[in-house]
């Protein structure tokens, strides 16, 4: 009786180990995967020549990159230094060459810009790569651009964050002296660099 009443509890203790999420909806799947404010989750790192071959679900909150982060967390890491390698170095976009000459003829040292992305979206997975490939072109400083994620609700867990009002991602936010002066707000009107032209010379 004693060994059926120990083979009993051991049971027990080894069901409670797992947290079932049958019966949840798909939202509140992903509410329960998803990090906790501030968090960054990085996915546990793949065995050499697995990455390539694994297809990463971007819809799945623990791949999310949320709050404050660096470049280098989206370039040098997986599972998105991929979509940003791809899209950094595809030829479907090469920005204007004079556009570029008339960008670095502008005065840019009060300058700075915030990035709004969320590395769930699909357009922020093509239009920031392809940002920063302006920007590697233009020669516009990298520690001058801030990165900010955000979740599928376009929240992020940073206390001046909605004040930027961010309806939609990627959304650039172009500083001078700290004071806005434009955005482009998911995809150009013409093209990444004409519209940052536009934006930097309403302050000329």
């Amino acid at each position: 009786m004693e060994k059926i009443a120990l083979l009993f509890i051991v049971l027990v203790l080894l069901t409670g180990c797992k947290s079932s999420k049958k019966g949840l909806s798909q939202e509140d799947q992903m509410t329960a995967n998803a990090p906790a404010a501030g968090e960054v989750i990085q996915p546990a790192p793949s065995l050499p020549g697995e990455a390539s071959d694994h297809v990463w679900d971007f819809r799945d909150a623990t791949t999310w990159l949320l709050g404050d982060m660096t470049l280098g967390q989206i370039r040098d890491r997986e599972p998105h230094m991929t979509w940003y390698e791809k899209e950094y170095n595809s030829t479907d976009y090469v920005p204007d060459t004079d556009i570029i000459e008339e960008l670095k003829a502008i005065a840019t040292d009060d300058l700075a810009i915030t990035i709004v992305l969320g590395t769930w979206c699909p357009d922020s997975r093509r239009e920031v790569p392809r940002f920063m490939k302006l920007v590697t072109e233009w020669g516009f400083p990298e520690e001058r651009i801030r990165f900010i994620g955000v979740d599928i609700n376009k929240v992020a867990p940073l206390g001046d964050y909605p004040a930027m009002g961010i309806e939609r991602v990627p959304t650039f936010i172009f500083y001078e002296n700290k004071i806005e002066t434009g955005r482009i707000i998911e995809v150009p009107v013409t093209s990444l660099e004409q519209d940052t032209r536009d934006i930097l010379k309403r302050k000329e």
